[in-house]
Formats: structure tokens, C-alpha cells, sequence
């Protein structure tokens, strides 16, 4: 059976648009105060809304002016969870200790300045260019606090926070981590703000959720958690606050930015909380709703509530963000922060802004459930949840306690087999002098994809879409309504889609905020290629993305088995995507990643059946090979202002872990699939690291002298190339290895089946 072990939560750390710490904005809740004010962070006197919910704090003041605005957000609510917690950064504990952080828009400012550098035909500022993408946030706050344990960034626009949360809770279970800071963090964004204005979702005056629901009110903040295991907490005198117990997390399978209308997925979704956390929906006392303020979303959730809960008179409900906004990849950890406070003092937040004639609306179409509006409520309270719902169709939901609680998450340890592979491979232009896939319309519409819909998609999502379906085609898998529920996505990205972000971002500066396009901006979002695989091929199970450098794509593998093991899914698609566009040239040179002697940039798309034993049986499945171990590690040593740097401490024991886990020694591995990449540095530290651990036989294979360095869709590849290599007979066993942002490497042992 699994590892059982009980979740605990010991720090809070919070930063939104009404405090600056987790006490002042609690009671600011309490009381009904705002953070909505007339947006200050740009101009905004072309557009028809000018709210927003911004914080207080300078970049200064959040670190010290050295890092982006997002990440200094999430430096500043970790610090505040670290010491809440009790924890001694400079003791042992600290090399233990995991972020994963959640982020919908990342360094989005950060793109503004740098392309408004280049519009001026100046050259576009290094360090801007560096805090661009998701991948580096979790890397950084953990470097900033040296903190040594697993990074993972969750990019799954407005419910990343709560993710990162629930994967905290799994990583503990699965015995891959004892202490995580888990959380969100997302900063005020003339990007995101013309991307809602150009949707016509912004609210012209203060948000109202559940009451007059006519848009969302933007904001920025930070919530950060410390998720541990009690046996941990225990061992180190740690102050308890609540058992953190199940998480549930679920696609719509609908539309790219609107909710399914008869709230299906959100249903779906409070239920795996609710059953993984061994309760009935009679157990909770509290709800912390999503509660954005659109029509369609505050109208799909109020239904999916009152079907669920129905008949039950003692559920309290209200959403915060009337008063911090809506703060997108930080919204759900905020929104735990706020739930875990309620929880433990007994006082429910409320819903501000209702008039006395709404009050009277509000009571005839709640029902039994009591909606707070305007005052707190007190009340003693032992089980609470809180919900997120993002673009993409992306849910997730996760339940506090007080006290502990017999889990429904035991499943039968079984062994996980690689059944299907779906493979999107860039070939060499010569004009380019890149590696670049083929997307010709053709190749979809074999697949029945049609052209309407194909169009929505940015390049990004069609070669997600493309390698996704090939892959349920390879291991013979019709998506149905008998198997929609227990077939699951996990998709790795390094740049995300940069090249969408890049020329939203650039228009925005050359039109004004007030001309973003609608078509354009859906896609600006991390998590769209899943979403749209979700939509095309019905599938509605566990659906996450992972942005955390090269090695994402094998990292979502990982992911991918974790949902798997504690019983979520039968059926996971792991994946790993990066696109090659003009963007990410212009990019990768300013960086000084490309060039003469150095890498070539190629793009490309892998996806890989991940598949538990049963489940493979039942259907007859073709087993490419067996995952016989996996494990991420990094290392907090050396120059930690540096987050491409290298260390032969993290790689030797992330290869020491999977060959533990796989009864394996050093010896039985001849093969290894690694991430070189053309970069000399990197090429002749990891063959000098191989040579030490296994000795001068062993043999690397390096794909990327083959397709480029695709970044997250190289590490899938390297991979997938490992599990043929091994169904084929040319290879007993063999370790697929990559690297990531701050000395992050993941290794993944394969097996003959």
C-alpha cells in the first residue's frame, strides 16, 4: 500500500492588495476591507475599467529591487511562512525543504520592459529576459532561502496555487519529500489586464462576486504555505495550525476560458476533494469560492454547490476576492491562507459589496447554503474547503481539518508501464538553421481535428494536440464516458508560449492596453496546450502543467506517476513541449544560448502513455517498458545567484535514487539517454559525471545532436527513445537524465515489461 502519511500545515505566509502579512490581511478580510483602488501600475485611461488590486509594497521593499516583481512576491510571503514555521534556513532542515509555487502570467512585466527597450531599438535588458518565464520563480525563492529539496512551478493559470498544494501533499505521501513551501505568486500586468479587457471580463467598478457578477477585478499577491508531514513537524517541535487531507483535480473539457454552464468538472472536482479526503459533503462546514465575479463562472459555481450540497444547512460560503481580487496564479494560495485562518479562529471571511436590496436576492436563490455577505461569521468549524477554477478548464479543490481524518487515497501498489508514444520531431532548415516540425493542416485532419478548431490554437497547443493524440492511437485508446474520468494529462514546458506572450505583449505597447485581442490572449496562458488536448480528445481526469526548465518534459512523467500511484487516474498522458519560432531565436541568442559552438534550438512535441499495471492488463496493452524508479534532486551549493549552474552533488544522487527504488546497482545500467546539448560546459560536465558514477563503458546517447535542443520536448524524447530502445530489445535497461533551472536534475529508470 502507499505511504500514508499525515499532511500537516505549520507556516503561512501572505502578500495581497489589503496587508502586508498573513495577520494584517485576515483581519482586513474580517472586517470587509478593500484592496480595490484605480490601477496605479500603468495607465489605463483608454480602457473602460481603471480598478485593480494592487499591493502596496515597492520592488524594493518586496527583495531588495533584484528580482522581478512576481518572484520577489513569492520571496516575500515564503520568508514570512519560513520564520511563522519556525524553521532555521542555516540548519539541515533547510537542504530538505521543496518549493513548488504556482503562476499564471509569470514574468510578464518583465516582458513589457524588455520589448519596450527593444521598440526604442535598444538593446533589450539581460536580466529581464532571464525572469521571463515560469520556469525560474520556484528556483529562485529557493536559492534566495537555500532551501535544497524538489522545485517545481505550476502553470495552471488561476487554479496553480491550489495545485501546487495538492502536488505538496502527494510528493509527502509518496515518499519523495518530508517539507514543502507550496503557493502561488503572480504581480499586476498590463497583460493580463488587456487580455480581460480585450474579453470584456473586467468589472468597471469593484468586483462583485455572486451578486451583480459583471466581471473580475484584477489584483497581485502571494500566498505561500509550509506543507510537512506530521512525523516531521513532530521531530522538530513544529506548531501545527490543521491537517491539510485530500486535494481533487479535474478538466472541464469544454472551452479554452468559459466553465462548463452545468457545472460538471467543478462537481467533479469537489468531489475527489471530498472522497480523498474520507468525508461526505454533510462534513463541510466552509467554503473559500473561486467566486471570480463573471456571470458565467459565479453561475456555474453557485449551481455546482447547491446540487452537491443540497439540504445541507450548515455550509458557509464567501470568496475573497471581493476584496484582494482576483490574483490569478496566486488566487488559490491566498485563498488557503485565508481558509487555514478561518479554520483555526473560527471566523468566516465574507463576500463584501451587497446592498440591502442584493441581500434579498442573495436569500431567495441560495437555498440552504449561507452565503456571507458583508459581516464574518463565527463559527466553529472543523472541515473546510477551497476552490479554483482556471482557463483551460482547470480545477482543482483542496480540504483542511483540524483534526485527522482516515484517508480514501490507499490503492494497491502496482508497477507502471510506458504504453503508448506519440512523437512531434523537428527536422534540420537550412534557412533557419533550427530543427522545426512539420504542422501541415493535413496531418490533423487524419486525426479528425477540424479547422475551425485547429485555428484557435497557437503553435504551441497544435503540436501538443498533434503528439497527444498519436500517442492515445499508439497504445490503443478511444476516449469514451466509461474511461473520460480516469485518464489524466501532465505536460512539461520550458518557455510555455513565449512567442504568444511576446507578440501580445508587443502589440499591447504599440496599440495601447485598450486594443489587446480576445482571439490571442487565451493562449498567452501556460496551461492552453492542455486545455485544448483536453477539449479535442473528451479527456477529463487530473489535468496539470509543469514549467521548470529543460527537464520539465521528464519531470512530468514523474507527475504523472504520482497520479497514478495514489490512485487518481488509471491512465496518465505525460508530456513535453517547446516550440522554435522567431521569438525564441531572438530570445535564446540574446542570451547567449545559441551561436557558433554552441546549442541549436529545435522544437517539438512527446507524449507517453503512462499506465498502471491493471489497467495495462485489462486493456491488453502493448508495454514499451517498466518505470522502475524516478527521483528529482538539486543542490543549493555554489554560486546560487547563477540558476544555469551545474552540480555533480544533485546529478550522482538523483541517479543513487532511482537505481535504490529500482533494486538496481550502478553496474546493471550500460546505457544512458542525457541532456548535451552542444554547449561545451554542460556536454563535458555530465560525460566527466557518468564516467565517475559508471565507470568508462558506460554508453550516452545524446538525441538533441539529432533534433536540436528542444528543451522540455527533448527530455520526453529522451525518454521515449530509452522505452523503444528497451521494447525492441536493443537495451535491458537504461536511465533517461535532464536538468533543469538551479542545479534541478531528473532522472527516470526504465526496465524491460
Amino acid at each position: 500500500m502507499l505511504n500514508e502519511k499525515r499532511c500537516v500545515i505549520t507556516g503561512l505566509g501572505l502578500v495581497c492588495a489589503i496587508g502586508d502579512n498573513v495577520d494584517e490581511c485576515f483581519d482586513a478580510a474580517l472586517n470587509g476591507k478593500s484592496g480595490i483602488a484605480d490601477a496605479k501600475s500603468f495607465d489605463t485611461t483608454e480602457c473602460y475599467s481603471h480598478k485593480g488590486a494592487e499591493v502596496r509594497l515597492s520592488d524594493e521593499e518586496l527583495a531588495g529591487g533584484k528580482y522581478d516583481r512576481t518572484t520577489a512576491l513569492g520571496i516575500k510571503a515564503a520568508g514570512e511562512a519560513i520564520k511563522d514555521a519556525g524553521i532555521d534556513m542555516d540548519s539541515e532542515v533547510a537542504s530538505e525543504i521543496g518549493v513548488l509555487l504556482g503562476s499564471c502570467i509569470a514574468g510578464a512585466a518583465c516582458v513589457e520592459k524588455y520589448y519596450k527597450q527593444k521598440a526604442k531599438g535598444e538593446k533589450g535588458d539581460i536580466s529581464n529576459l532571464k525572469a521571463m518565464p515560469a520556469s525560474v520563480i520556484a528556483g529562485n525563492v529557493a536559492d534566495y532561502y537555500n532551501a535544497g529539496g524538489i522545485t517545481a512551478n505550476i502553470v495552471n493559470a488561476c487554479a496553480a496555487g491550489t495545485l501546487s498544494l495538492s502536488l505538496a501533499i502527494d510528493l509527502i505521501r509518496g515518499g519523495k519529500g518530508e517539507i514543502f513551501l507550496a503557493g502561488g505568486c503572480d504581480s499586476f500586468s498590463s497583460l493580463a489586464y488587456s487580455g480581460f479587457h480585450a474579453l470584456r471580463a473586467l468589472a468597471p467598478s469593484d468586483c462583485s462576486p455572486f451578486n451583480h457578477s459583471d466581471g473580475i477585478t484584477l489584483g497581485e499577491g502571494a500566498g505561500v504555505l509550509v506543507v510537512e508531514s506530521y512525523e516531521h513537524a513532530v521531530k522538530r517541535g513544529a506548531r501545527i495550525y490543521c491537517d491539510v487531507l485530500g486535494s481533487g483535480v479535474s478538466s472541464d473539457a469544454y472551452h479554452i476560458t468559459a466553465p462548463r454552464p452545468d457545472g460538471e468538472g467543478q462537481m467533479n472536482v469537489i468531489t475527489r476533494a471530498v472522497k480523498n479526503s474520507g468525508l461526505k459533503f454533510s462534513d463541510i462546514d466552509y467554503v473559500n469560492a473561486h467566486g471570480t465575479g463573471t456571470a458565467k463562472n459565479d453561475e456555474s459555481e453557485f449551481l455546482s454547490l447547491k446540487t452537491l450540497f443540497e439540504g445541507s444547512k450548515d455550509l458557509y460560503v464567501s470568496s475573497t476576492k471581493s476584496m484582494t481580487g482576483h490574483c490569478l496564479g496566486a488566487a488559490g494560495a491566498i485563498e488557503a491562507v485565508f481558509t487555514v485562518k478561518a479554520l483555526v479562529e473560527g471566523k468566516l471571511p465574507p463576500t463584501t459589496g451587497y446592498s440591502e436590496e442584493d441581500l434579498k436576492v442573495l436569500e431567495e436563490k441560495s437555498g440552504s447554503i449561507n452565503f456571507i455577505a458583508n459581516k464574518p461569521v463565527t463559527k466553529d468549524v472543523n472541515y473546510v474547503m477551497s476552490n479554483s477554477f482556471a482557463f483551460g478548464g482547470n480545477n482543482a479543490s483542496i480540504v483542511f481539518a483540524k483534526d485527522p481524518n482516515v484517508l480514501n487515497l490507499t490503492c494497491p501498489k502496482q508497477s507502471l508501464y510506458v504504453t503508448g508514444i506519440g512523437m512531434v520531431n523537428g527536422e534540420y532548415n537550412e534557412e533557419k538553421g533550427d530543427y522545426i516540425a512539420n504542422l501541415d493542416t493535413d496531418l490533423f485532419k487524419a486525426y479528425g481535428v477540424k479547422s475551425a478548431f485547429l485555428r484557435k490554437l497557437d503553435r504551441l497547443s497544435q503540436l501538443q494536440l498533434l503528439s497527444g493524440i498519436r500517442a492515445l492511437e499508439d497504445a490503443g485508446i478511444t476516449v469514451n464516458e466509461e474511461n473520460e474520468g480516469v485518464i489524466g494529462i501532465c505536460i512539461g514546458t520550458n518557455d510555455g508560449p513565449m512567442t504568444e506572450i511576446a507578440n501580445f505583449q508587443k502589440g499591447i505597447i504599440r496599440d495601447g492596453i485598450e486594443k489587446g485581442s480576445a482571439f490571442a490572449f487565451p493562449n498567452t496562458v501556460y496551461n492552453a496546450a492542455g486545455g485544448y488536448l483536453s477539449i479535442a480528445t473528451g479527456i477529463k481526469g487530473y489535468n496539470v502543467t509543469i514549467a521548470n526548465g529543460f527537464q520539465s518534459g521528464i519531470q512530468s512523467v514523474c507527475a504523472a506517476a504520482g497520479a497514478i500511484m495514489f490512485g487518481y487516474e488509471s491512465i496518465m498522458l505525460a508530456s513535453g513541449t517547446d516550440e522554435c519560432t522567431d521569438i525564441d531565436d531572438e530570445i535564446f541568442s540574446d542570451l547567449g544560448f545559441t551561436g557558433e559552438g554552441k546549442m541549436t534550438l529545435g522544437e517539438g512535441s512527446v507524449t507517453c502513455v503512462i499506465e498502471k499495471d491493471s489497467s495495462a492488463a485489462e486493456r491488453g496493452a502493448k508495454r514499451y517498458a517498466k518505470i522502475a524508479g524516478f527521483s528529482s534532486t538539486r543542490d543549493t551549493s555554489g554560486d546560487r545567484s547563477d540558476n544555469s549552474r551545474m552540480s555533480e552533488k544533485a546529478l550522482i544522487r538523483a541517479l543513487e535514487n532511482v537505481l535504490e527504488e529500482g533494486g538496481m546497482k550502478a553496474s546493471d545500467v550500460k546505457c544512458i539517454y542525457g541532456f548535451g546539448n552542444g554547449i561545451e560546459s554542460i556536454d563535458k560536465f555530465e560525460m566527466d559525471v557518468y564516467k565517475k558514477f559508471f565507470g568508462d563503458d558506460i554508453e550516452v546517447k545524446l538525441i538533441k545532436k539529432e533534433y536540436g535542443e528542444a528543451r522540455a520536448a527533448s527530455s520526453s524524447l529522451q525518454f521515449a527513445m530509452l522505452a523503444k530502445d528497451i521494447h525492441e530489445g536493443r537495451l535491458e535497461t537504461g536511465i533517461a537524465v535532464s536538468y533543469g533551472t538551479s542545479a534541478l536534475y531528473t532522472a527516470v529508470l526504465l526496465t524491460r515489461a
